[in-house]
């Protein structure tokens, strides 16, 4: 979507994103063409000199931390995969006690996400005699593309909590299993999947786009790449009611593998970005040429 509309002392607004959401806006502020991505926005990558004291969770430190977070889940889960495919003298338990393990930062790092989300600013210039924001655990902003994501992804997150936890002392029976641990899982990883497109979108102001240059659209094909890979895997993971092949274990393993790798290279990734901090001052350039 592009839209251009009248606002006053900045003069004309461009807008754009993918339908009905606004993930990009550029206008003039006294004389200086300025760029403001939600993303960037609520993370707090890019700032204004003057009225925009960050809080802690747009500090490139809380950053930098989110993503070593996701990167322990990651490698957690990477993990567990690689014993579920290696002969090893643990027990199914043991590696099951992992992928719980690794649940846990995934969610402790997403709800980091959200809340990061639910108190992000709106992507404008801020005014000095503008009123705080009150202070959101987990907020409620549907028309925020960024929040969508987050909080998809972090329910997500609670699906796997359950589905792991299950899984380390298996119930007796397929269609209890099924209901107990593959329910949850394929649960987390649909809303896993909606989450990676919705937040490859955000950064696309788009339905699809290509830039390998920019290293937030890596984070977010990263991130896209393991929900597929997981969610495959959540698909393979059906305990059926009688035998089935051995084959189907394997490539499920093979996929969350494949998927929890995605994350971590979404999540370093991440932490790198959190070191890219920019003023509004010094963001000229980069305006100029994300609008050409």
């Amino acid at each position: 979507m592009s839209t251009l509309s009248d606002t006053g002392n900045k003069g004309a607004t461009h807008a754009r994103g993918p339908w009905p959401f606004i993930t990009l806006r550029s206008f003039v502020l006294h004389g200086q063409h300025i760029v403001l991505k939600s993303r960037e926005r609520r993370k707090g990558l890019i700032r204004f000199l003057q009225h925009d004291d960050a809080p802690a969770w747009r500090q490139p430190a809380y950053n930098w931390w989110m993503g070593l977070i996701f990167a322990c889940g990651a490698s957690l889960f990477m993990l567990g995969a690689a014993l579920s495919l290696v002969h090893t003298s643990l027990a199914n338990w043991q590696i099951g006690l992992v992928f719980f393990l690794g649940s846990i930062p995934f969610t402790t790092a997403a709800f980091m996400q959200n809340l990061q989300a639910a108190n992000a600013p709106d992507d404008a210039p801020p005014k000095a005699s503008a009123a705080p924001q009150p202070f959101r655990v987990i907020g409620w902003r549907p028309g925020n593309l960024g929040w969508l994501s987050t909080i998809t992804q972090f329910v997500g997150t609670i699906a796997f909590n359950f589905n792991t936890l299950d899984a380390i002392h298996p119930l007796p029976g397929w269609y209890a299993q099924d209901l107990t641990i593959w329910l949850p899982g394929i649960v987390g990883s649909i809303l896993f999947m909606i989450s990676g497109y919705l937040a490859f979108m955000e950064i696309s102001h788009g339905y699809w786009s290509y830039s390998s240059r920019d290293i937030d659209w890596w984070i977010a094909f990263s991130n896209l790449l393991g929900c597929i890979f997981f969610l495959t895997a959540g698909v393979l993971a059906f305990v059926p009611r009688g035998p089935e092949p051995g084959w189907i274990a394997d490539v499920a393993n093979i996929h969350l593998f494949l998927g929890a790798t995605g994350f971590l290279v979404g999540a370093v990734l991440m932490m790198r970005e959190s070191r890219q901090v920019e003023t509004i001052d010094n963001a000229r350039k980069t305006a100029s040429q994300a609008t050409t």
